[in-house]
């Protein structure tokens, strides 16, 4: 367990609702998309500024460890200068020159995957950071060796301490968990070599491949987005092309999917964690026994939402049952509809400034200051992310946006991201970053801002069905996809301790977990059993994918308030995401009346899934 955690080098991609980019020809029409401006962070890779910031962390953080190693307990005695607080406040401002370093080497490689110069850069950066952090390592490490009394008392007399104190006491829930300095240290510099080199190969893998259609070599993002496509044969085709690629590749997926896990294992076995998702609790500040419930009453909810949806959307489509490749299939009342980057920009304002004029006003910054990377190019990172950065810069937004309506609510859900992480940002650089059960709160909110605000618009029938069949499957891909991801990859922990797992044997995890949580009226047939290959979740951060769930049940909680809501509820909810990571969930969400450690709290959240589709019911009947 390490105080230093640059994350910045990994930021999380949500490629739950497959609004993958990839180049189009409709491309032309979709206006003049943005691409960033990463000069708010260095002027190049090899500019002074770069170069000098790195050579500035260098020399700052040994210094740093000269300085406090050894001392920090005397230093609980003192204020001002030889005080703990003033150790804070320049590990913070360590903290803050390391991550704006790692973020620009992160967006860079991520606006390229298959550049080998920029990957050269990344790893390069990524080392750099890590032999840096080996200086630094030693302070948290040592702040949880002070005993209780001690450290208390000086977040009591010393006020730049006590500023601190929320981190401090995050700290310390990892002091259990906490090994020597030196075996902490191996385990630091030696992921380079193990989980950061495992990551960047599935990334590069990831952006190499290419999928045969149409006479074309094209993109995992294009071949993905054409499972949109309103005709089957274009699905089933585009379907096939993956499956293929996928099982040529199948082989390095599951070397990277069985050395992460074993190497996740290995950490987890020597810092004593019991559950192979207690690591990720822990970092989430969330309680096992409440990720427990959320998943059991999900699971428990399959059969009323996602086997009840797609039996009608099969019914729908003129089918007994729908193929695998048609799930994300548009419904034939669906407009052929192309939202040019204008219109979304506009949308994602107008929802935002209908609920709070200041949210717009900060959401307004990503467009104008060109904080959007938006057009889909070979190479670049699939999916979408927000990328905070660090507070002393701003954050940054990855889509790749081809200008369909399931593209424009992903905006709506970064950009939920962006304004959470501008707000929370006022923290500094160690209290700022949000626990994954609230970091998804800001996002799936200004999505239901978004999908509400177009929805009361819609007067015709069947755009009202097609739009409310859309936010249904997003929901379900949000809810009870990501629930099933997470029983797989418990599963695959589990399976991965008694030996090394068979990519047959990895696929018939998947299915399982996915003929469980899609139903009856969904056909798993050959080819889909190697999906799993390409999930950068599982790679990246392993069982993060909960925080979906957790985010879309309370969010659909929290809007149901604010439906309800007397004035204020703005005031209130701004200041749930300026607390960035100084709160726990439980204490921000009390003003709204919630309790989110009551088990009953999370069928309230899928009752909203489970209404829209009595709605998408009713609607068909009145037909």
């Amino acid at each position: 367990m390490t105080a230093t955690r640059p994350s910045s080098l990994f930021p999380t991609f949500d490629t739950i609702r497959h609004a993958l980019g990839g180049e189009s020809g409709a491309a032309a029409s979709l206006g003049d998309l943005p691409t960033w401006n990463l000069g708010d962070l260095y002027s190049a890779e090899n500019g002074p500024d770069f170069t000098g910031d790195l050579e500035k962390a260098r020399v700052d953080a040994a210094a740093f460890q000269d300085k406090w190693k050894g001392k920090l307990s005397d230093a609980c005695h003192a204020t001002g200068a030889e005080g703990v607080g003033q150790a804070l406040k320049e590990f913070e401002a360590l903290e803050d020159i390391i991550g704006r370093i790692g973020s620009y080497a992160g967006l860079t490689y991520y606006g390229d995957m298959s550049d080998p110069a920029k990957g050269k850069f990344f790893s390069d950066v990524s080392a750099a950071i890590t032999d840096i952090a080996t200086n630094l390592l030693f302070f948290g490490l040592e702040l949880n060796r002070i005993d209780d009394e001690k450290i208390e008392k000086a977040m009591t007399q010393d006020s730049a301490a006590g500023h601190y104190r929320p981190w401090i006491e995050d700290l310390r829930k990892e002091k259990p968990y906490q090994l020597d300095d030196k075996i902490e240290q191996l385990f630091l510099e030696k992921s380079q070599t193990a989980a950061a080199a495992w990551n960047r190969l599935f990334n590069e893998t990831i952006a190499a491949l290419r999928m045969p259609l149409d006479g074309e070599e094209v993109p995992l993002e294009i071949a993905l987005d054409k499972l949109q496509e309103p005709s089957r044969e274009v699905r089933k085709a585009a379907a096939d092309a993956i499956s293929a690629v996928f099982k040529a590749n199948i082989r390095i997926f599951t070397l990277i999917t069985n050395t992460l896990a074993k190497d996740k294992d290995i950490s987890d076995r020597w810092h004593g964690f019991k559950d192979i998702a207690d690591s990720r609790h822990l970092s989430n500040r969330v309680e096992g026994e409440v990720v427990d419930a959320l998943a059991a009453a999900v699971k428990a909810a399959y059969p009323r939402l996602s086997h009840r949806y797609y039996r009608m959307k099969a019914k729908w489509l003129g089918m007994d049952q729908l193929d695998y490749w048609d799930r994300n299939a548009p419904l034939p009342e669906t407009p052929a509809q192309l939202v040019p980057w204008e219109d979304a920009r506009e949308t994602v304002l107008s929802a935002y400034h209908e609920f709070s004029p200041e949210m717009a006003s900060i959401t307004k910054e990503f467009f104008d200051k060109r904080w959007i990377d938006a057009p889909a190019r070979p190479g670049k990172a699939p999916g979408a992310f927000a990328h905070p950065t660090v507070p002393s810069a701003h954050p940054y937004v990855l889509v790749n946006y081809l200008g369909k309506p399931r593209d424009v609510m992903t905006l709506a859900h970064e950009l939920g991201h962006g304004v959470h992480q501008v707000l929370a940002g006022k923290q500094g650089a160690l209290m700022c970053p949000t626990p994954l059960t609230l970091a998804e709160t800001a996002s799936v909110f200004g999505e239901m801002l978004t999908f509400r605000a177009l929805l009361a618009k819609t007067k015709d029938k069947a755009e009202r069905k097609a739009m409310l069949a859309q936010k249904v499957e997003d929901m379900i891909n949000t809810v009870v996809r990501q629930i099933a991801f997470y029983q797989f990859e418990r599963k695959l922990h589990t399976a991965r301790k008694d030996g090394e797992l068979t990519a047959e044997q990895i696929g018939e995890l998947w299915l399982s977990v996915q003929l469980e949580s899609l139903g009856p009226a969904v056909r798993i047939s050959e080819g889909y059993e190697n999906w799993w290959a390409y999930i950068p979740h599982f790679i990246h951060s392993p069982f993060y994918v909960y925080a979906y769930a957790f985010g879309d049940c309370l969010v659909n909680s929290l809007y149901a308030v604010y439906q309800n809501a007397a004035e204020g509820f703005q005031q209130k909810y701004f200041e749930l995401l300026k607390a960035g990571g100084t709160k726990h969930y439980a204490e921000l969400l009390t003003p709204f009346g919630l309790d989110a450690t009551d088990p009953s709290f999370w069928d309230k959240g899928l009752s909203m899934i489970e209404g829209l589709i009595d709605e998408l019911e009713a609607l068909d009947k009145a037909g």
